[in-house]
């Protein structure tokens, strides 16, 4: 049977699909901009209707597919989410929770390099969902922005069903999926979800100024998510010679390479090639991805593993968080008595980083939330922690930047204190 032959065998509608899901699977989706919305509305119609009920979704990151169709606030009960990173989306459902009621949400702490092991050893998977770029004349698609998890779900579950986007783009490196491979197809022409680019405060500024002068010509970079990184790469257009090996992909990284600051000559691996796992933006970004070889996209747990990551010469990893105890712990995930986010693969990266050869590790927030009423900078963590004081390397806030490491706990204390805004300061000294 030709390629075009099993193609066509294997395509039917989202109902047809995903018809013989039985209530009580285990099923996981494709996250971020890689949501199949035609395949996540028929599993949404299929619980609203009562043919479905205790489908436990494992998933990161949703977005606003999964939102409009399986996330609806009515079908939480008969789909139960699993979710290993929060976003907005989750916080907004457990704002609503009742006082008393059971969390619609069931968070699993995880590492995001955890998560392809997760779904090989102990989650028994009956069924992956993701979005994939069109197939080519050799009967290969491709997991287009997010090979993350997906690759080894999809390789894991029971039933593999693939949602084919033309708008997906077409995405080198560890990201192949074969014809074969596949169970059922459904064609959807959807626009990928985008992602604006965050404006940027006055503190961010003063602090993406501060990281951006210490990064030097060829050095190899990782950046979180959010406003800050952006205004960190856009500081670096006249650097020389920079590497790219990062868990998220996004605009602001893109431009580093399309203006030249970005060759990855100076890489150790995969020399020549941006490295990532995941990529959220724009349609132009999503179009440079595209057919692009210089782009190398591979599972998460090749991409967030340390030991990995620490091959590379002068790694300068910048991250988050949301508060610092004065031992240089880091809480990048709870807030106001919530789980916010998720550790996602901070701490991977943290420490490879600091494993890398030149390396730093940076740890960044403005000194202040809430309209400058509550410090970042505390005596005590409110939630977990996120990134230890034994890893936590250099923090940067805009009242300037510290290295703990070889610092004792009454030094890291002092120069923590000197980080935060000048208004906490006498309290944090005197413990309070």
């Amino acid at each position: 049977m030709s390629h075009i032959d099993e193609y066509r065998a294997r395509l039917g509608t989202a109902a047809e699909a995903i018809s013989g899901l039985k209530s009580g699977a285990h099923l996981a989706m494709g996250m971020a901009t890689a949501e199949p919305p035609a395949l996540l509305g028929a599993l949404a119609d299929m619980a609203e209707h009562g043919r479905v009920d205790d489908i436990k979704l494992w998933y990161f990151h949703s977005m606003d597919h999964a939102r409009d169709t399986v996330l609806r606030p009515g079908l939480l009960g008969r789909i139960r989410p699993r979710c290993m990173f929060l976003s907005s989306i989750e916080r907004k459902l457990l704002g609503a929770q009742g006082a008393g009621e059971k969390s619609p949400i069931e968070f699993v702490p995880v590492a995001f390099s955890e998560s392809p092991r997760l779904f090989k050893e102990q989650v028994p998977l009956d069924l992956f969902l993701t979005t994939v770029s069109p197939m080519d004349k050799h009967g290969w698609f491709t997991f287009g922005t997010s090979n993350d998890y997906s690759t080894t779900a999809a390789r894991s579950a029971k039933k593999l069903v693939v949602e084919v986007n033309p708008n997906m783009p077409r995405v080198f490196g560890a990201s192949l999926l074969h014809i074969s491979e596949i169970d059922a197809i459904v064609e959807n022409t959807a626009p990928l979800a985008e992602v604006d680019a965050p404006g940027t405060s006055a503190e961010e500024a003063i602090v993406a100024a501060t990281i951006a002068d210490m990064i030097d010509d060829r050095s190899c970079l990782q950046m979180g998510i959010g406003a800050l990184p952006g205004a960190v790469c856009a500081l670096l257009k006249d650097r020389r010679d920079l590497g790219i090996h990062t868990e998220l992909m996004t605009p602001a990284l893109a431009s580093l390479i399309q203006c030249g600051a970005v060759t990855n000559q100076a890489k150790t691996t995969y020399r020549g090639r941006s490295v990532f796992t995941f990529a959220m933006g724009d349609r132009a970004f999503y179009d440079f991805l595209d057919d692009n070889p210089a782009m190398h996209s591979a599972p998460v747990d090749i991409v967030n593993d340390p030991r990995h990551i620490a091959k590379n010469r002068n790694v300068v990893s910048v991250n988050a968080t949301l508060q610092i105890d004065l031992g240089g712990a880091c809480n990048s995930e709870h807030l106001m008595g919530r789980q916010y986010s998720g550790s996602g693969g901070q701490l991977d990266f943290v420490r490879g980083a600091t494993a890398s050869k030149g390396g730093k590790s940076i740890i960044a927030c403005q000194s202040t939330a809430r309209n400058g009423t509550v410090s970042r900078i505390v005596p005590r963590l409110d939630g977990p922690v996120t990134t230890p004081r034994n890893d936590t390397h250099i923090v940067v806030t805009e009242y300037g930047a510290v290295d703990l490491r070889g610092k004792s706990l009454n030094q890291r204390s002092d120069a923590l204190i000197g980080l935060a805004h000048p208004r906490f300061r006498d309290e944090l000294a005197n413990g309070l």
